[in-house]
């Protein structure tokens, strides 16, 4: 392989991983994150607020596996779209058999400015009863943020200093009731595939 064939594959690599774009969309498989030592380095300790306005960290979703998707109430298109996925495959789920139960849809923001504890509520009300939407401080969804490797950044309208969109990644991250990791879904997943996996999982 010459020096140029491994300049151009560097380059086409770093524009998959969505630098630059809208929103980093991923394929459907369940690709595992980046391993250290066996354990993906996915999720960790984290405290916010939840839509009705009480404290939750990690531990209070122990026991059980959670659908965590992070996005924004302003969000016209890509986040509506994949919170009623999460929603449609737990409906699917349940319908089959599964204990819908064990499985908590968490609804994070990434952005903690607009997205009130009143706003969250009146937002995840729209796609699931068991789905939670979660805020905090600017500097609390830094940091879970930074604990499921989520790329978020604000993009300003030149007309309006209020209105603005959030670049964001764009996936589901299933997670275990440790709290690890244990797979993604990307944006183009069906509820049938996202209930198949969580029959796999869970049963």
């Amino acid at each position: 392989m010459n020096r140029l064939t491994l300049i151009i594959i560097t380059v086409v690599a770093a524009l998959v991983l969505g630098f630059g774009g809208r929103y980093l969309l991923l394929g459907d498989a369940q690709q595992p994150a980046r391993p250290v030592a066996g354990k993906a380095l996915v999720g960790g300790p984290f405290t916010l607020t939840d839509q009705n306005g009480q404290a939750v960290s990690e531990k209070t979703y122990a026991g059980r596996h959670t659908l965590v998707y992070f996005g924004y109430t302003y969000c016209p298109d890509v986040c509506p779209l994949g919170l009623q996925v999460i929603g449609e495959a737990l409906d699917i789920y349940g319908e089959k058999g599964g204990d819908t139960s064990k499985v908590v849809p968490l609804f994070i923001t990434v952005d903690p400015e607009r997205d009130t504890v009143e706003v969250m509520k009146g937002y995840v009300e729209n796609f699931h009863p068991a789905m939670q939407g979660l805020t905090g401080s600017v500097d609390q969804i830094t940091q879970v943020a930074k604990a499921y490797r989520v790329y978020y950044a604000k993009v300003k309208d030149e007309d309006s200093s209020a209105d603005y969109l959030m670049d964001h990644t764009a996936i589901t991250y299933l997670m275990g009731p440790d709290g690890g990791y244990v797979g993604h879904f990307g944006h183009t997943v069906t509820p049938e595939k996202m209930a198949e996996k969580l029959a796999e999982t869970l049963n």
